[in-house]
Protein backbone atom coordinates (compact mmCIF):
# COMPACT_ATOMS: atom_id res chain seq x y z
CA UNK A 1 0.00 0.00 0.00
CA UNK A 2 1.12 3.54 -0.83
CA UNK A 3 -0.11 6.59 1.06
CA UNK A 4 -0.08 10.05 -0.52
CA UNK A 5 -0.67 13.32 1.34
CA UNK A 6 -1.08 16.62 -0.50
CA UNK A 7 -0.54 20.06 0.99
CA UNK A 8 -0.20 23.68 -0.09
CA UNK A 9 -3.65 24.42 -1.41
CA UNK A 10 -5.53 27.57 -0.57
CA UNK A 11 -7.05 30.80 -1.84
CA UNK A 12 -5.08 32.95 -4.28
CA UNK A 13 -5.88 35.94 -6.49
CA UNK A 14 -5.83 35.67 -10.28
CA UNK A 15 -2.27 36.00 -11.53
CA UNK A 16 -0.86 34.69 -8.27
CA UNK A 17 1.16 31.59 -7.46
CA UNK A 18 0.91 28.49 -5.29
CA UNK A 19 3.19 25.52 -4.68
CA UNK A 20 1.64 22.13 -3.97
CA UNK A 21 3.51 19.28 -2.31
CA UNK A 22 2.80 15.55 -2.12
CA UNK A 23 4.58 13.16 0.22
CA UNK A 24 4.54 9.42 -0.49
CA UNK A 25 4.98 6.73 2.14
CA UNK A 26 4.37 3.01 2.61
CA UNK A 27 5.22 0.49 -0.10
CA UNK A 28 6.99 2.98 -2.34
CA UNK A 29 9.34 0.55 -4.05
CA UNK A 30 9.85 1.17 -7.74
CA UNK A 31 7.47 4.11 -8.16
CA UNK A 32 7.85 4.85 -11.84
CA UNK A 33 5.70 7.93 -12.18
CA UNK A 34 4.23 10.75 -10.15
CA UNK A 35 1.63 13.22 -11.22
CA UNK A 36 -0.99 15.80 -10.46
CA UNK A 37 -4.61 15.69 -11.56
CA UNK A 38 -7.49 18.04 -10.80
CA UNK A 39 -11.25 17.95 -10.69
CA UNK A 40 -13.52 20.98 -10.76
CA UNK A 41 -17.21 20.86 -9.79
CA UNK A 42 -19.26 19.29 -12.55
CA UNK A 43 -16.20 18.21 -14.54
CA UNK A 44 -14.23 15.01 -14.97
CA UNK A 45 -10.83 14.54 -13.42
CA UNK A 46 -8.17 16.09 -15.67
CA UNK A 47 -4.46 15.44 -16.08
CA UNK A 48 -2.35 18.41 -14.98
CA UNK A 49 1.23 17.12 -15.14
CA UNK A 50 3.28 13.93 -14.81
CA UNK A 51 6.94 13.20 -14.20
CA UNK A 52 8.86 9.93 -14.58
CA UNK A 53 11.68 8.62 -12.43
CA UNK A 54 14.04 9.84 -15.13
CA UNK A 55 12.66 13.36 -14.99
CA UNK A 56 10.61 13.42 -18.19
CA UNK A 57 7.57 15.67 -17.86
CA UNK A 58 4.23 16.07 -19.57
CA UNK A 59 1.63 18.79 -19.09
CA UNK A 60 -2.00 19.22 -19.87
CA UNK A 61 -2.70 21.74 -22.60
CA UNK A 62 -4.49 24.11 -20.24
CA UNK A 63 -1.46 24.53 -17.93
CA UNK A 64 1.50 24.46 -20.33
CA UNK A 65 3.81 27.40 -19.74
CA UNK A 66 2.30 28.19 -16.35
CA UNK A 67 2.83 25.11 -14.15
CA UNK A 68 6.02 23.18 -13.38
CA UNK A 69 6.20 19.68 -11.91
CA UNK A 70 9.27 18.38 -10.08
CA UNK A 71 10.20 15.51 -7.78
CA UNK A 72 12.68 14.72 -5.04
CA UNK A 73 13.39 11.00 -5.23
CA UNK A 74 15.31 10.94 -1.95
CA UNK A 75 12.34 12.41 -0.08
CA UNK A 76 9.67 10.61 -2.14
CA UNK A 77 7.93 13.91 -2.82
CA UNK A 78 6.47 15.56 -5.88
CA UNK A 79 5.72 19.26 -6.29
CA UNK A 80 3.62 21.46 -8.51
CA UNK A 81 4.62 25.10 -8.89
CA UNK A 82 1.65 27.03 -10.24
CA UNK A 83 2.00 30.56 -11.61
CA UNK A 84 -0.26 32.96 -13.51
CA UNK A 85 -3.25 31.29 -11.91
CA UNK A 86 -6.67 31.77 -13.47
CA UNK A 87 -10.16 31.28 -12.01
CA UNK A 88 -10.53 28.24 -14.30
CA UNK A 89 -7.70 26.59 -12.34
CA UNK A 90 -10.02 26.32 -9.33
CA UNK A 91 -10.33 22.62 -8.47
CA UNK A 92 -9.39 19.90 -6.05
CA UNK A 93 -5.86 18.82 -6.93
CA UNK A 94 -4.93 15.16 -6.45
CA UNK A 95 -1.52 13.53 -6.26
CA UNK A 96 -1.03 10.21 -8.07
CA UNK A 97 1.72 7.61 -7.89
CA UNK A 98 2.18 4.44 -9.92
CA UNK A 99 4.38 1.39 -9.53
CA UNK A 100 4.32 -2.22 -10.65
CA UNK A 101 1.61 -2.99 -8.07
CA UNK A 102 -0.87 -0.37 -9.14
CA UNK A 103 -1.92 3.26 -9.01
CA UNK A 104 -2.58 5.32 -5.87
CA UNK A 105 -4.32 8.62 -5.07
CA UNK A 106 -4.11 11.18 -2.31
CA UNK A 107 -7.09 12.80 -0.60
CA UNK A 108 -6.81 16.03 -2.56
CA UNK A 109 -6.15 19.66 -1.71
CA UNK A 110 -8.43 22.56 -2.65
CA UNK A 111 -7.11 25.37 -4.84
CA UNK A 112 -9.36 28.40 -5.27
CA UNK A 113 -8.45 31.27 -7.60
CA UNK A 114 -10.68 34.27 -6.99
CA UNK A 115 -10.60 38.02 -6.50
Amino acid sequence: QVQLVESGGGLVQPGGSLRLSCAASGSIFSIGGLGWYRQAPGKERELVATITVGGSTKYGDSVKGRFTISRDNAKNEVYLQMTSLKPEDTAVYYCNAANFRGSYWGQGTQVTVSS
